[in-house]
């Protein structure tokens, strides 16, 4: 498919549209509605033909995608712009406590002879790794990325 914008067509209500959700079903109106519904994970949208958007009101704040013509851009929570600043807090709460036991492991290395004197290098691991799965977490909180909804679609594409 040509993605150039001669070839892009305005969202409205008598197409099928690709979920922007489970990215695996599609979206089509629903009838005597105003909103879209997704055919694999049941969402349910509310369209905008004005601005070429849709709003999935089942979660607060609504998360909101735009049409481009050909592909939904990148979810938007309503009201709130994730900027360099949540990055740059997001690097800093990984990275900061990570560095703080690497590095005191590394000046302070226990005898190589005590029996356990891997810990502090599995701890400093480990310290990363807790800070990032927090960080994955709370994305996925945001975003409400479906992972059940991914998970069945593996299966089904499977079978």
């Amino acid at each position: 498919m040509n993605k150039s914008p001669i070839f892009s067509h305005q969202l409205n209500l008598q197409e099928d549209y690709p979920c922007p959700v489970c990215r695996v079903g599609k979206i089509s109106t629903m009838p005597l509605m105003e909103a879209m519904c997704c055919d694999f994970c049941q969402e349910i949208f509310t369209i905008n033909l004005e601005s070429q958007e849709i709003k999935m009101p089942s979660r607060q704040p609504p998360l909101i995608w735009r049409w481009n013509g050909w592909k939904w851009n990148q979810a938007q929570i309503e009201g709130v712009e994730l900027g360099w600043g949540y990055i740059l807090a997001a690097i800093v709460f990984v990275l900061f406590p990570t560095s703080l036991i690497g590095i005191g492991a590394y000046y302070f290395p226990p005898h190589p002879h005590v029996p356990l004197s891997w810990i502090p290098y599995i701890w400093t691991l480990l310290t990363f790794l807790s800070h990032l799965g927090i960080i994955i977490w709370i994305l996925i909180e945001i975003y409400q990325i479906p992972i059940r909804a991914y998970w069945r679609a593996i299966i089904q594409y499977r079978n």
